[in-house]
């Protein structure tokens, strides 16, 4: 990956020292451009865009002192070198104070302390352009919601849910897990008239079979063991607003059947009520897994489907629109810098060509994980390959050592490794016996089942 050539604007009335300045400058490996004075440099900046500025503090017509006056009230944030004579070094020095120049040098210029500078400005005027252009693209029809990409792909989706937001109708979002089906649906939410009004998610994999009819559709006291009182489910608590249905693959089929009539009817009746509630809700679904072979194995009820199904919206996984990753990089950064209190600006170009060399099993949610570990262990600047998982996009990670059936974890492993080399261990020990592995764990037979899935996917992506 070509990286462009940075950019050096010089402006000092000595004609000839202009030309030595930029001569040295340029056979540095910078692209030069000269100004005679501050009013010729305004224009300069315009067209030229430079990442650093080196100026003269005495000119005619406009000075620098003048000139970085003129580029602070216009918001940019191009580092100024400003040159001086002895003479004026206190003027310098409170032009960086006041003016927020990047430094000072004394004239006659030493060619190697401004080699130095040159470069730790030219740096950070590239973190800046970058800053700047990752700004206009998050504000160009690059961010819909929590959602970000400038694809086609990604553009054809913003499409999708900018068209069924304001209408009445169901969706159904697909897609792998980790591609943002919450997001979209949120997106969607927040463009419709419901806005105002709540927004309900309910994970239909993560709920106990026995529990989820009660967070659906609410109970009265009374109506089963441990109902000490009555509430309200998810489809009451929307009212007005939205309700999604996560992983509605994973629903049972008897509940199946009693959200299809609510569905068809417009009300809910709580579990051990007599009376039914009228609903204004707005359904959205979403599944991991395609629901054509769910149906066919009579897991799935077709007239649910079909139901569900009014307006279907497919989200890409990552590996599908890595044209994107720069943007989701970008807005991951800056919204972790907000949420750990870290100072991250980028990741290096080393670390950008591995997560573009990346399959991203775990799509969009992985990218996050990765940049939240990488960001907290890197605290400030760039995150560099030392900062991601051991083993990822490179040679793979040390094995776990097992002795005495203890498991050692070596340090470096992710809590998600961790996690699978605990089962995978359990799962030895009990010769694949899932039912005493689950108890083992202290997981669910279906949590369990549900995770050999997943890693079974990651598995087969990756190979």
């Amino acid at each position: 990956m070509d990286t462009p050539q940075t950019r050096v604007l010089v402006v000092d009335d000595e004609e000839s020292q202009r030309s030595a300045l930029a001569g040295m400058i340029a056979l540095w490996g910078y692209e030069v451009e000269t100004a005679a004075d501050g009013l010729e440099a305004l224009e300069k900046l315009e067209s030229f865009g430079p990442h650093v500025l080196v100026t003269d503090l005495m000119m005619p017509r406009m000075d620098g002192s003048e000139l970085l006056k003129r580029l602070k009230s216009q918001g940019s944030n191009v580092p100024a070198i400003v040159q001086t004579a002895f003479g004026n070094l206190e003027t310098a020095v409170s032009t960086i104070h006041d003016l927020g120049a990047f430094w000072f040098l004394e004239k006659p210029v030493q060619s190697a302390e401004l080699k130095l500078l040159l470069a730790r400005a030219a740096h950070q005027g590239r973190l800046t352009e970058h800053a700047e252009r990752l700004e206009r693209q998050l504000s160009n029809r690059g961010v819909l919601g929590d959602m970000v990409g400038t694809s086609p792909t990604m553009q054809e989706v913003f499409a999708l849910v900018q068209q069924v937001a304001p209408s009445r109708a169901a969706v159904l979002i697909t897609g792998e897990s980790g591609t943002g089906k919450e997001l979209a649906a949120r997106a969607i939410h927040a463009l419709s008239p419901r806005c105002g009004a709540p927004f309900v998610a309910i994970n239909c994999a993560a709920m106990p079979d026995t529990l989820m009819e009660s967070e659906l559709f609410g109970h009265e006291k009374g109506a089963f063991t441990g109902a000490v009182e009555r509430r309200a489910g998810c489809f009451e608590l929307a009212q007005n607003g939205t309700v999604l249905l996560d992983e509605i693959g994973d629903m049972p089929v008897g509940t199946q059947a009693k959200l299809l009539r609510v569905l068809e009817d417009g009300r809910v009746r709580r579990l051990g009520g007599k009376s039914e509630v009228q609903l204004d809700v707005r359904v959205i679904a979403a599944t991991n897994a395609p629901l054509d072979s769910a149906i066919k194995d009579g897991k799935f009820r077709e007239d649910l489907f079909y139901r569900l199904n009014v307006f279907p919206i497919p989200l890409p996984p990552l590996r599908e629109h890595k044209e994107d990753l720069a943007v989701l990089i970008g807005a991951q950064i800056e919204d972790l810098n907000r949420k750990h209190a870290t100072k991250i600006t980028d990741v290096s170009p080393q670390v950008l060509e591995r997560f573009y060399a990346h399959s991203w099993p775990g799509n969009v949610r992985e990218l996050r994980n990765v940049l939240e570990r990488a960001a907290i262990l890197a605290g400030e600047g760039s995150i560099e390959v030392s900062h991601l998982p051991v083993g990822f996009g490179g040679a793979p990670a040390p094995p776990p050592q097992q002795a005495d059936g203890a498991l050692r974890i070596p340090v470096g492993y992710t809590i998600e490794q961790a996690e699978r080399a605990l089962i995978e261990l359990t799962l030895e020990h009990t010769k694949n016996n899932k039912t005493r592995a689950a108890e083992i764990l202290g997981i669910s037979q279906k949590t369990l089942f549900n995770k050999l899935k997943e890693y079974g996917a990651q598995t087969a992506t990756v190979g």
